[in-house]
């Protein structure tokens, strides 16, 4: 979703506010560290908490915005206590601020999972096989664990039980699949494509056919003894900055530890970093201070790194499979902590490529305050997909959606059929602050006055085996056209 704010500003001053929290008080609720940090020297420390801000990175914004989503109802964000889907029948805009490169096709519902007393069992309705829906489950390490929707499981109704890491059994009658949570609070994020504006009450009944409902509801049996009371330590995405390892170990609660993360994290438990601790960085020596504060600067400058160097460029564009499930990732923490980054919870790349569009066809960062730019399609070389692609527009440095007087944030399929063609066919987008004027206007695309980031979504591509696909990505026989500075 990616598809998730505050958490954006984050990354490209984390050094700076990490230093301003050292000057400025104690960190929410923290205890001093235990003696043990003081064991370490600054060298080892560095090392260890650069790799750990790395591994924690993405269980640090899960954890924030589930406290947003699901468990503050003061929260500006709040949607739905644990185990109720909250629909919005619209879709985001600039006023949508807990997740970065929020997907604005298709209106969103939101499921947040409490699979400790028992599974739940998501229901979903017959969908009309010309739209698009999917269901996408996540869990605390930010894995995709599995999907239900048009691609994975059809547009035919059905229930699916989503259970948690220590159930076992058999599946129960009416059930059609189970999914197993490697973490006990998990997300289900639903997308339902949105045709065009005039289309919304259709998506909102489809949205109001979605259920959410215990297993022992679903089957009719007595409800089981209800799990204590969590006790989340209150947690923001803007509070990151401050609060990093502190919401790290309160992440770590509830994250089993698996076979990959043993050596990590018995790293970051010798410096004190562990399940429900709170990590005091006040209570060290100036010396190991400078090295966490090192650490973490280090450790978003790999990611970065890995995000600009570690993909394909395809002129301009970034290409990349991010996202995926355990086995996708196999422990390697800086593609997945780059995944998060670059937008928390996105698809695989058999449900949804993404393209990234921080540079021009030369290379240059695009700079919407400076230079208008232009995107061409040719005639016959649209995004091969099964569903519908879309070119969404954001803030350069927060990655949030661009406010702007026509209340446009993306061009996709359906738009572009109303768009002017160009007389051999091919379709240009206009990428600039300014409308480039009423005649043009259908086909702009709006711009901060700034720096800009665009992201690509190409939802269900082709398959490898068609003669344009962007499958395998970066391999693929399509590839996005190249932003060019306007004449």
């Amino acid at each position: 979703m990616r598809n998730m704010r505050n958490t954006g500003r984050f990354f490209g001053s984390v050094a700076l506010a990490v230093v301003a929290s050292l000057a400025g008080g104690k960190h929410e609720q923290a205890i001093a560290a235990d003696a043990q940090v003081s064991n370490v020297t600054p060298t080892e420390l560095r090392a260890i908490a650069e790799e750990g801000y790395i591994y924690g990175l993405p269980l640090v914004m899960n954890y924030a915005i589930m406290n947003e989503y699901a468990v503050d109802p003061n929260s500006s964000q709040f949607k739905a206590p644990f185990n109720q889907i909250k629909n919005l029948a619209r879709v985001f805009t600039y006023k949508d601020t807990a997740v970065v490169t929020a997907n604005s096709d298709t209106p969103y519902s939101f499921l947040w999972l409490d699979l400790r007393a028992e599974p739940i069992v998501i229901s979903v309705p017959a969908v009309s096989e010309d739209r698009y829906y999917s269901v996408m489950l996540a869990d605390g390490h930010t894995y995709n664990y599995g999907y239900i929707g048009s691609r994975a499981t059809g547009n035919k109704a059905g229930n699916y039980m989503i259970v948690g890491p220590d159930w076992t059994g058999e599946k129960p009658a009416g059930i059609d699949k189970v999914f197993q949570s490697l973490t006990p609070f998990s997300l289900a994020a639903f997308r339902t494509q949105l045709i065009d504006p005039a289309d919304m009450p259709n998506v909102e009944k489809i949205q109001a056919q979605y259920k959410a409902e215990p297993l022992s509801a679903f089957l009719g049996q007595p409800v089981p003894v209800a799990a204590a009371d969590p006790g989340f330590l209150p947690a923001t995405t803007a509070g990151i900055k401050a609060n990093f390892w502190t919401y790290l170990g309160a992440a770590l609660e509830y994250v089993p530890e698996a076979d990959e993360d043993k050596d990590i994290r018995k790293k970051l438990a010798s410096i004190d970093i562990a399940p429900g601790k709170k990590f005091d960085i006040q209570s060290l020596s100036p010396e190991l201070q400078q090295a966490m504060v090192e650490a973490m600067k280090a450790g978003d400058k790999k990611v970065d790194t890995y995000l600009a160097s570690g993909m394909t460029d395809a002129n301009g564009w970034q290409l990349g499979s991010l996202p995926g499930d355990r086995d996708h990732y196999n422990g390697d923490w800086v593609m997945r902590a780059a995944t998060a980054k670059a937008g928390i919870y996105g698809n695989d790349a058999a449900e949804a490529v993404y393209p990234l569009g921080r540079l021009d066809v030369n290379g240059n960062t695009i700079d919407t305050s400076k230079h208008n730019y232009t995107l061409t399609f040719a005639a016959g070389q649209m995004p091969p997909v099964n569903a519908f692609w879309s070119v969404t527009m954001y803030y350069g440095k927060s990655q949030l959606m661009v406010e702007n007087p026509i209340n446009r944030y993306l061009v996709n399929t359906a738009m572009a059929s109303q768009m002017k063609k160009n007389a051999d066919g091919s379709l240009t987008i206009y990428i600039q602050k300014d409308s480039p004027g009423k005649d043009k206007e259908a086909n702009w695309l709006p711009a901060p006055n700034d720096t800009a980031y665009l992201v690509m979504r190409l939802y269900w591509p082709k398959p490898a085996t068609e003669a344009l696909s962007v499958l395998p990505v970066g391999k693929g026989t399509w590839t996005p056209p190249g932003i060019v500075v306007a004449k």
